[in-house]
């Protein structure tokens, strides 16, 4: 089996931190502890494309159970639903120019903030974000260099979110290593929503604005004919309201009763310095072997570790069996504790589980079925232009972590080509 070849290494690497991102926990309306926000990057041109258009319908289904919700102070279901429809388009301008869009919805609805008003079926039990991501990428007269640029936006009933992005990548000239780097800055305006209760009190200083700054590195390195390398970070800066101000925090003098919280308060200003290696072995032709590590601390005193594995087997020229597992593990940040365990004198307070100390597994299933000629062809509206139904990736994820949180990911990957 062949390495793949640099311009498809770059796509690939380009990526990393949306994927990252993407094994999380869901947190409406929070950037988590795990790393960076999601990167919309441009990709970057594809070698083995010529001029067709690339279009992938995404959706995945979420859901989760548990018994800590920050909005109740630590306490409290964490039930919460999430369906994630999304369009990835990647249309060639010229031989050396694409435009890639992302677009979707991301519905959800959570029990833990219907309870926000300490009452049933409240608006921000459920919701809708609509998001759009543009990106324009180029392949440079050295054939070895691409460049890019991007931007979008996500929106939802209490959140709005801007974000511009440039990314640059180039080859040596034996295409065996290659340098990326990735930055995105993201301009958030959140809607104040606070416990009914916390209404009537003095606002927090600072403004509810939020500006995210993103650098992605990655250095990749063939090795050898079957083993590629690639070490990469996820620099990131934070500034403006990073609490949550819905979420409920209860101190050991008051004790628990209605009316004697206090909204989350965290510091302005996070950052985070992430660092992973990725390792790919090609052990057979049919067999590959897929190792990530990765280090994180950040300023709010958690340290984590995370280790990732993942061996496509090809049970047949077009079917491959994925199975893939994960591992993660943080300290809790300085500002966390339990329901009840604050004290009325601390500064910061949040009793918000996702900053907890935990370990986490995730384990699961993946098939694709791509045949060399496509699944189907079908006429499309576009001047009667045919398009192939080119492969179909399905993914199935347990989720569950040492405070009791349990999920189930189902998500699905239909790709086309439309010449």
């Amino acid at each position: 089996m062949r390495p793949f070849s640099p311009a498809v290494l770059t796509a690939a690497l380009l990526v990393l931190p949306a994927l990252v991102w993407a094994q999380a926990t869901p947190t409406p309306n929070r950037v988590d502890g795990y790393g960076a926000p999601a990167t919309t990057v441009p990709r970057p041109a594809n070698p083995n494309n010529r001029g067709e258009t690339e279009v992938n319908i995404l959706t995945s289904y979420y859901e989760q159970d548990g018994n800590h919700s920050a909005v109740e102070g630590g306490q409290g279901t964490q039930h919460l639903t999430d369906l994630t429809p999304t369009i990835l388009l990647n249309v060639p301008l010229d031989s050396v120019t694409r435009l890639a869009a992302n677009f979707g919805v991301d519905y959800y609805a959570s029990a833990s903030t219907d309870r926000i008003d300490q009452v049933l079926s409240s608006p921000s039990s459920s919701d809708t974000r609509y998001h759009l991501d543009l990106g324009l990428s180029r392949q440079l007269a050295d054939k070895r260099t691409i460049v890019g640029v991007g931007g979008g936006f996500s929106s939802e009933y209490d959140y709005l979110s801007f974000n511009v992005s440039g990314s640059w990548a180039r080859a040596s000239a034996d295409g065996n290593r290659e340098l990326s780097v990735a930055g995105q800055v993201f301009f958030d305006k959140v809607t104040v929503i606070r416990p009914i209760e916390l209404r009537n009190t003095p606002e927090l200083p600072g403004g509810p604005t939020r500006q995210s700054y993103n650098l992605n590195i990655v250095y990749s390195q063939v090795l050898s004919q079957r083993l590629q390398a690639a070490v990469s970070t996820e620099l990131v800066a934070q500034r403006g309201l990073l609490s949550t101000p819905f979420q409920r925090v209860y101190f050991r003098e008051t004790g628990g009763a209605f009316g004697t919280a206090k909204a989350e308060v965290l510091p302005r200003q996070r950052y985070k310095f992430p660092v992973g290696l990725r390792l790919t072995y090609y052990a057979t032709d049919l067999v590959q072997v897929r190792g990530y590590y990765r280090f994180y601390h950040d300023n709010f005193g958690i340290s984590a570790h995370t280790f990732e594995l993942e061996t496509p087997v090809k049970v047949t020229p077009f079917f491959v069996l994925y199975p893939f597992y994960r591992y993660h593990s943080q300290t809790a940040a300085d500002y966390f504790a339990p329901y009840l365990q604050h004290s009325i004198t601390d500064t910061y307070f949040t009793s918000d589980y996702d900053l907890a100390a935990f370990a986490a597994h995730k384990a699961g299933l993946g098939l694709r079925y791509s045949p060399v000629y496509g699944i189907g062809r079908f006429k499309t509206p576009f001047k009667g232009r045919v398009a192939q139904f080119k492969a179909l990736d399905i993914r199935y994820a347990y989720y569950r972590q040492t405070t009791g949180l349990s999920a189930n990911l189902i998500s699905a990957d239909l790709s086309f080509i439309l010449p």
